[in-house]
């Protein structure tokens, strides 16, 4: 009676399909993890010192006021020394400056950065006397490109900025005139986030022919055009 219990039951092995002691939810052999697979969610490595190396370099300066060049290859202008100073726009120390025939750059409370600063590095320039520097600065357009070159032959470092906008400064209003030097061009008491640049220049041309002939006492005429740009490339040259 035994056997033949016995031979039922392989008999109904042999049916199925299925051996003694065989997982019939098994399609296969269980699969095992590879040396290099992780087993858990917990296993994963964790990244590697390498990853934060890889991540883009900080961009801007530390701000430092510092004698630079200009060159704006869309208006011609190549090689122009930026004169640094404790000021605002255009005040007497910046016009002196720009008589000589070089751009200047005003810093402090009622300045800007220095180049590639985080906030508004203020170069300005003259359009229609001396040098003329920036005679061309009205034909500057939206994407053109500013580089800011700061540092010793060796170790020279090049900032370039894109164009993004143009504003309009009136020297008759204290407010335009604090929009202009604002750490964000346009917005003051905004805490800047990024390096911006504000090229500035006299709007003489554009006020003589709308009968505008008003002048401040270091002969600035009432309105200046700004080329606002933004920090996009730094470069070690």
């Amino acid at each position: 009676m035994i056997r033949g219990l016995v031979g039922a039951l392989v008999a109904g092995a042999s049916l199925t399909g299925c051996s003694v002691g065989e997982d019939r939810s098994s399609a296969g052999p269980a699969k095992t993890a590879s040396p290099s697979e992780p087993t858990s969610r917990t296993s994963r490595p964790s990244p590697t010192p390498s990853a934060a190396r890889d991540e883009p370099p900080r961009l801007a300066s530390d701000g430092r006021s510092r004698f630079s060049s200009l060159a704006i290859p869309a208006i011609g202008v190549t090689d122009l020394r930026v004169v640094p100073y404790q000021g605002s726009p255009d005040d007497a120390p910046g016009t002196r400056i720009q008589n000589g025939g070089v751009a200047a750059s005003p810093s402090g409370p009622d300045g800007g950065v220095g180049p590639g600063g985080v906030g508004n590095f203020i170069v300005t320039a003259h359009r229609t006397s001396s040098t003329r520097a920036f005679a061309q600065l009205p034909g500057l357009r939206r994407g053109h490109r500013v580089h800011v070159e700061v540092g010793p032959p060796r170790a020279r470092v090049r900032y370039t900025y894109e164009i993004v906008r143009t504003r309009s400064t009136s020297f008759r209003s204290p407010a335009s005139l604090e929009r202009q030097s604002a750490a964000v061009p346009g917005h003051p008491g905004r805490p800047p986030t990024r390096a911006m640049i504000t090229l500035s220049t006299c709007a003489t041309p554009e006020d003589h022919a709308q009968g505008n002939y008003w002048s401040d006492e270091f002969d600035n005429p009432e309105h200046r055009i700004d080329k606002i740009g933004v920090l996009v490339a730094r470069r070690t040259l």
